[in-house]
């Protein structure tokens, strides 16, 4: 059976006492609730160890926003997949749309690190999906598709079943726009049909994909509700407990 999951991506966001603060709450929240779900947190790379003694017992799964293509060397601000395993963290975010957008990112670059994040143990969260201009010219699923088979497909089956995938309308994330839940739907079943066309359905039915496109509290359920999404990857409403709490009780229905 498919994990279900709600991760939250806290980006460039809060200092360290408000940091910890979040987590502290999360942490009571989770003590104190059954969920129905998996919950993962990415903070800043400086709350890492932090999130991992908050969560000593991995009550929360502790993600990477980014990991480094490179193991070691010379390569100033990067973080390697062996410092994250020193640090027993579950995995990382590759690919995310603002790293492609601002750092340049390409799914050729995603595919080195993804295999190595596997190699070290970690599970990538394997970020794709279009912008409102591919949409907008009907791109949309040879975008994704083209994404997803030039990172993804030199693994072997056995591989990409660890790997968990977040489709991303570029052109939802931070705006206020959503997706549908029909929209979100048709993509993430575009998506397990491109991943069983190569590795057969029965590989793809246990790959997670999430939807990362300004979920909300008023939308979640929805949005969960569809029977190839497997949960969310959150921005913005991750920074408040209130609107996380509720985001994870999507699953809960």
């Amino acid at each position: 059976m498919r994990k279900k999951i709600v991760a939250g991506n806290w980006k460039m966001n809060k200092n360290v006492t408000d940091a910890q603060q979040l987590m502290i709450q999360l942490l009571r929240y989770k003590n104190n609730n059954a969920t129905n779900c998996e919950v993962w947190i990415a903070p800043p790379a400086l709350y890492l160890t932090m999130a991992k003694d908050v969560f000593d017992k991995g009550q929360v799964g502790v993600f990477s926003q980014d990991m480094s293509a490179y193991e070691s060397g010379a390569y100033t601000g990067e973080i390697s997949a062996d410092m994250l395993q020193s640090i027993d963290a579950k995995g990382s975010l590759i690919g995310h749309s603002e790293r492609r957008q601002y750092h340049n990112e390409t799914d050729a670059q995603c595919n080195v690190k993804v295999k190595l994040a596997l190699d070290k143990g970690l599970i990538p969260v394997y970020c794709n999906g279009e912008t409102l201009e591919q949409r907008k010219a009907g791109q949309h699923f040879d975008v994704v598709k083209t994404q997803t088979e030039t990172a993804l497909f030199t693994l072997t089956a056995d591989e990409i079943k660890k790997v968990v995938i977040a489709y991303e309308p570029v052109w939802a994330i931070g705006t206020g726009e959503t997706a549908t839940p029909e929209q979100a739907q048709e993509i993430h079943a575009h998506i397990r049909n491109i991943i069983a066309a190569k590795y057969g359905q029965d590989v793809a039915d246990e790959i997670s994909i999430l939807y990362g496109g300004s979920v909300k509290p008023d939308n979640a359920k929805e949005i969960f509700s569809q029977p190839d999404i497997d949960g969310g990857l959150i921005g913005g409403a991750a920074l408040k407990l209130e609107d996380f709490s509720k985001i994870i009780e999507g699953f809960n229905a």
